[in-house]
């Protein structure tokens, strides 16, 4: 039977679509969505819907673009201003983090099992550990965002600086094992070491300038559609990442810092681009997600079930708390709690299973072996450490309690991060009017305005002598949150519906 295109739009956007729904009970029930995705890939493979897809080389091309707009998109997302006090200890993290977890998991993976039964030795324990050795930016990003969790001491730009500056190390020493493993005895390790951080040093710096070039190149191309300006910053993402690879940097750490620098600078129609990018990024995770579960076939994860469980405690117990206390050791001022928090937070997602493809394209040996652990250690850091990091940071008193704060649902309205402000949108009851009926009659507290109201399915611009009505809505503007308090208890409210900017 000939495949057509129709059909596999057709099955691309069901998948889609059943994996938003899965995503939106996910939330609700407190299981990353993350988790779900990959679980509706492997339900819609060969051992389930039926589903054949065996291409390496295409899952390994899809998820190589979603991780640079992912990446690119969280660096935009990242403030420097949040970072900036902890850019050493997420370096740090990032680099000596990455290789110590690489060497502490590989030794021990080769000492527990002797590699002897899969014949493999030392160097496959090593690999195998390298493609875990990152946490992964998809996931750290989804989960710290999406639950709202205030976390105390800068550790949230902490973990996202981490999580996004450290797949650059881990793909280098993947490469870099595999390298090793085929060429055998004829490996200088001097020459690799330096090759690994020439890499990391120009893709610093290509990020850096190719970041700065394209906010010149935004603010000053004049471009009458609109539209094209989030455009163009996709674009300059692409760019900064291929580009950066024929220089011989490292692409993912380019696009990042790239991300990062544009996203901290002004440019024509910021606002725009950054909603763009947050919806191509969770697209981006979707697709990656559901592409790399439809790789797997459940039934070849029963064999490696023993060994994987075994491989991920000693991951998430052993090797990261080491790795982590010993990378922060030049940091007196963070306590045990931050450290065994941080430690936690080692989360594994699409990019280890994304580096775990590179030895299947490169034919190594006993990689399909490599994959499947992967693939494995990944579900269960999802489970464990995935559906219990906000009741980790309660437990290590390092969050506060979460609040929900919903969205604007009757004003279709954004203001930029530079307006630091909280707006909120509340309706008129019969004990807001009880001082009159006019706008200038409501005590609102000083430096909080009525900017717009709502009534039937009409909006406009209200004045000091509007008459307000019972159920209009009103787009409230204020200062802060203790502003917005006040204004609730004035209007006689207790509570109502937030949206911080």
């Amino acid at each position: 039977m000939e495949i057509t295109v129709e059909a596999v739009l057709l099955v691309i956007s069901v998948l889609f679509f059943v994996s938003i729904l899965a995503g939106k009970a996910g939330y609700k029930f407190g299981v990353p969505v993350l988790l779900l995705f990959l679980t509706v890939g492997m339900l819609s493979g060969t051992d389930g819907l039926g589903i054949e897809f065996e291409n390496f080389q295409v899952a390994q091309t899809v998820g190589t673009v979603a991780l640079c707009i992912i990446l690119f998109s969280g660096g935009m997302d990242t403030k420097i201003s949040e970072i900036r006090t902890v850019i050493p200890q997420g370096v740090v993290l990032a680099t000596a983090g990455v290789l110590l977890t690489t060497v502490f998991t590989g030794l021990i993976i080769w000492l527990i099992f002797g590699m002897t039964e899969m014949g493999a030795g030392l160097l496959t324990a090593l690999l195998l550990a390298a493609t875990m050795s990152s946490t992964d930016s998809a996931s750290v990003f989804a989960i710290l965002r999406s639950k709202g969790v205030h976390l105390k001491n800068n550790l949230r730009p902490l973990l996202e600086l981490e999580s996004g500056s450290n797949d650059p190390m881990a793909y280098m020493l993947t490469v870099t094992l595999i390298g090793i493993i085929q060429n055998g005895t004829e490996t200088n390790y001097w020459i690799v070491g330096l090759k690994i951080l020439l890499q990391l040093v120009i893709g610093a710096g290509a990020g850096f300038f190719l970041g700065k070039l394209a906010v010149r190149v935004i603010n000053r191309i004049k471009i009458d559609n609109a539209a094209f300006y989030p455009i163009l910053v996709l674009t300059s993402c692409i760019f900064i990442f291929s580009l950066t690879y024929f220089i011989q940097g490292n692409g993912y750490l380019a696009v990042y810092i790239g991300g990062l620098v544009i996203g901290n600078a002004r440019f024509v129609h910021k606002r725009s681009s950054m909603n763009f990018f947050d919806g191509l990024a969770w697209l981006s995770q979707i697709l990656m997600f559901l592409t790399l579960g439809l790789l797997v076939n459940p039934h070849e994860l029963i064999p490696v079930i023993i060994p994987g469980l075994i491989i991920s405690f000693v991951m998430i117990l052993v090797t990261r708390p080491a790795s982590v206390f010993l990378s922060l050791l030049p940091f007196r001022k963070m306590t045990f709690r931050e450290k065994s928090f941080i430690s936690w937070v080692g989360l594994r997602g699409a990019v280890p299973i994304i580096f775990a493809i590179i030895p299947l394209a490169e034919q190594v040996p006993h990689a399909r072996f490599i994959f499947n652990i992967v693939f494995f250690c990944t579900l269960v850091s999802l489970v464990v450490q995935g559906t219990t990091l906000t009741r980790v940071a309660m437990l290590h008193k390092l969050a506060d309690k979460p609040r929900e704060y919903k969205k604007l649902k009757e004003f279709d309205v954004e203001f930029s991060d530079e307006i630091k402000s909280v707006t909120t949108e509340i309706s008129v009851v019969a004990r807001t009017l009880s001082r009159g009926n006019r706008l200038m009659d409501v005590p609102l507290p000083e430096k909080t305005l009525v900017v717009m109201v709502k009534r039937d399915q009409k909006y406009f611009v209200p004045t000091g002598n509007t008459v307000l009505q019972e159920n209009d809505k009103l787009l409230i503007i204020t200062d802060d949150q203790d502003a917005l308090m006040e204004t609730y208890r004035n209007m006689g409210i207790a509570d109502g519906a937030v949206n911080r900017q």
